[in-house]
C-alpha cells in the first residue's frame, strides 16, 4: 500500500552551503533549518535542483543529508531527499542511506542519459529504486525543462501506484496546470513552480516545493492562507507581488534560476552565507 509524507503545505528546496573553497559546508545547516522553521516553513527538500544535488558526489550528498536529518529531528521538520541524477549504483547507495536514516520521503528523477521513452519504462526504473528503500514514500520528480522527459503524468501515476508499493506521488515542476490537475486523482502532488502557486491552489493543489520559500516564505504562506479563506482577489495580488520579487531576483542575479536565488538568499541573510554555486552553474 502506498505511503504518503504526513505533510501538506509549503516545502523549501534548500540550497547546499559551500565554503570559500567550494567544498560542502555542513556547519551552517542547523542554523539554516532554524531560520526556515522560525519563518513558518516546516518541511525541506535536500539535494534537489536548488540544492545542486547533481553537482555533488555521493559522499557529499550523504553527509549533507545526515546533517539535515539531525537538524530536522531536532526542530521537527519534515525531510524529503532527492536521491537520483547519478549512475544507478550510486542511486542504490543513496536509497539505502535514506532507508537507514528513515527520512520522510525520497524524490527521484528519471534516468538522465538513457531516458525512458514511455511510462512503463519509467515505472520499471523507479520500482528498482524502491526495492532499496522499501519503507520510504517514493516521489517522482517531473521537471521536463531539465530532463526532457515529458510523459503523461496522470497515466504514469496511475500505473506507478499499481506497480510500486511505496509510490506516493510527484513533484510537478511544469506550468501546465491542466495536466497537473489530472494528477491530483492519483496521489500526492507537490507543485514545483513558484509563479503559479495561486492558480494551482485554487484548482485543488495542497502542497508546493518552491525555491523562493527560502527567501520570501511570508508571501507564499499568505497566498496559501488566503486561498484557504476563499479570498481569491487578495491571493492573486500576493501572487503578482511574488512574481515581481522573483523577476527582480533573476535580473539582479544574471538570469539563471539557482545562482540568482542563492545570491538573493546570501544578500538577505548576511549572517548565514551559503557561498556561490558550483560549476557548471
Amino acid at each position: 500500500m502506498s505511503k504518503l509524507i504526513d505533510f501538506k503545505g509549503l516545502m523549501a528546496p534548500v540550497f547546499t552551503a559551500f565554503d570559500a573553497n567550494n567544498d560542502v559546508n555542513l556547519e551552517v545547516i542547523e542554523e539554516y533549518a532554524r531560520v526556515l522553521k522560525d519563518s513558518g516553513i516546516s518541511a525541506v527538500l535536500v539535494n534537489g535542483t536548488s540544492g545542486e544535488g547533481m553537482s555533488m558526489n555521493v559522499n557529499e550528498r550523504k553527509l549533507v543529508t545526515e546533517k539535515w536529518h539531525q537538524a530536522c529531528l531536532k526542530l521537527e521538520i519534515v525531510l524529503m531527499v532527492q536521491i537520483s541524477g547519478c549512475c544507478f549504483r550510486d542511486i542504490i547507495e543513496l536509497a539505502k542511506h535514506a532507508e537507514e536514516l528513515k527520512v520522510d520521503g525520497v524524490l527521484c528523477l528519471p534516468e538522465l542519459y538513457f531516458k525512458p521513452k514511455d511510462i512503463q519504462s519509467l515505472v520499471k526504473y523507479l520500482k528498482k529504486i524502491s526495492f532499496y528503500c522499501p519503507s520510504i514514500p517514493l516521489y517522482y520528480y517531473h521537471i521536463p525543462m531539465f530532463t526532457n522527459v515529458d510523459l503523461p503524468m496522470a497515466n504514469f501515476m496511475e500505473l506507478a501506484k499499481s506497480e510500486i508499493g511505496t509510490f506516493a506521488g510527484i513533484k510537478y515542476t511544469s506550468g501546465d496546470l491542466e495536466k497537473g490537475l489530472q494528477c491530483l486523482k492519483h496521489g500526492q502532488v507537490f507543485l514545483g513552480s513558484d509563479t503559479i502557486l495561486c492558480g494551482a491552489l485554487a484548482l485543488g493543489f495542497s502542497s508546493a516545493i518552491m525555491t523562493s520559500l527560502n527567501i520570501n516564505p511570508d508571501i507564499s504562506l499568505r497566498i496559501l492562507q488566503l486561498i484557504n479563506d476563499g479570498d481569491i482577489n487578495n491571493a492573486r495580488g500576493q501572487q503578482m507581488a511574488l512574481c515581481d520579487i522573483i523577476q527582480n531576483i533573476l535580473i539582479e542575479g544574471g538570469g539563471d534560476w539557482v545562482p540568482s536565488m542563492k545570491k538573493a538568499f546570501n544578500k538577505k541573510f548576511k549572517n548565514l552565507q551559503l557561498g556561490i554555486c558550483r560549476d557548471p552553474l
